[in-house]
Order: structure tokens, then C-alpha cells, then sequence
């Protein structure tokens, strides 16, 4: 019997017939394992999406975007990205502290392929990996427990014309987002971010 598979899927899957399609692709593409060809294509990407739910069950889901390779994969079973500063809120990673359980969408829009990796969370202040990104608040480090390919055929395909300004780099000052000068935000803003100061 599948784990992979519970009661509401395979309702779907029998009343549409394809239970033994199902079968067929947990049994042969879905593991636990980040392959060579895996870890090429994560390490490859410059956004990802994050699917993440509260203790209740509340889903949420983040685009979360850096330079390419800000995803690594560190052996076959982990992947770690930064978190950056954001809007304060933490919806994802909040969600993390109180619910592990995180879903990964890998999408190549130029290309047409796409990966999922759905695994364990956690976050650490002091991961080693802090120094490697500038500016990162946090790593974020996921044990992958499935990791399988998606099916292609509805990516629609995409042009990169350039990538956002506001990634941080290293000899790089990242400069403020408009939203932070705001008079509604501005006085609200942590008193070491750049944005309180700027007029």
C-alpha cells in the first residue's frame, strides 16, 4: 500500500481511473533521494515557491527568489536556502516553527520543467551557511521526504529580461524598497532598518 496516497486522492483516482497511472509513478519517480541531475537543476534556478501551513492546517504559499544556486542542495537528502528580509509578516518560516511540513516547487519557465520536493523544515540563526549569503536573516534547511519530476506540458514559457535589484549580493548595498519609505510603514519599521532613515 502507498504512503504517498491517502483516502481523498485515491477517491479521485478511482473515479477518474488512474489509480494504476498513480501507482506506476510512485513506484518508479517518487523518492526520498536528490539525485545528480536534481541537484544540477535546484542549484540551476533563481525562484522557487514555498508551500507551508500553520498548526491548524491554513496553507500558505511564498514565491522566494535570490541569485542562481541560492538553493543548495547539500547531499542527497537536504536542500538549504536564506530567508531576507521581507515584510516582517514570517508567514512562511512562522509557519515552519509550528508545522515542519513544507512543499517545494522547482520551475524552469524558459525551459519547461519543473521538480517537486516536499520535506521537513527547520531554521537556524547560526547555520553555518549564514556567512555565504549576505544580508540572510536565517537558512532554511529541508530533509527532503518525496522528490519527484512534475509533468511539463501546461508550464507556460517565460523570457527572463532581468533579475531584481533587491537580492543582496556581496559588495553590493542593497537598496530600499519603495513600500518601506511609505508614510504608513516608515514608523513601524525595525529601528535598524535602512528604511526608517531614508526620507
Amino acid at each position: 500500500m502507498s504512503e504517498t496516497y491517502h483516502d481523498g486522492h485515491r477517491l479521485l483516482q478511482d473515479r477518474f481511473t488512474t489509480r494504476r497511472l498513480a501507482d506506476r509513478i510512485d513506484e518508479r519517480l517518487v523518492d526520498d533521494v536528490i539525485d545528480t541531475d536534481d541537484k544540477a537543476f535546484i542549484e540551476s534556478l533563481d525562484m522557487f515557491f514555498l508551500a507551508t501551513a500553520d498548526e491548524q492546517g491554513y496553507p500558505n504559499c511564498s514565491y522566494k527568489g535570490g541569485e542562481p544556486g541560492f538553493v543548495r542542495v547539500l547531499d542527497e537528502h537536504t536542500v538549504a536556502f536564506p530567508t531576507y528580509d521581507g515584510n516582517g509578516m514570517y508567514l512562511s518560516t512562522g509557519n515552519v516553527l509550528v508545522n515542519p511540513n513544507v512543499g517545494m516547487l522547482f520551475i524552469n519557465f524558459e525551459r519547461g520543467r519543473r521538480l517537486r520536493l516536499n520535506g521537513v523544515a527547520s531554521i537556524d540563526e547560526q547555520d553555518e551557511l549564514m556567512e555565504s549569503y549576505p544580508e540572510a536573516q536565517f537558512i532554511v534547511r529541508v530533509r527532503a521526504r518525496e522528490v519527484f519530476p512534475n509533468c511539463p506540458r501546461y508550464i507556460h514559457k517565460y523570457q527572463l529580461v532581468e533579475r531584481s535589484r533587491f537580492v543582496p549580493k556581496a559588495g553590493y548595498s542593497t537598496p530600499v524598497p519603495g513600500w518601506k519609505r511609505s508614510e504608513w510603514a516608515r514608523d513601524v519599521l525595525p529601528a535598524n532598518d535602512p528604511g526608517r532613515s531614508e526620507t
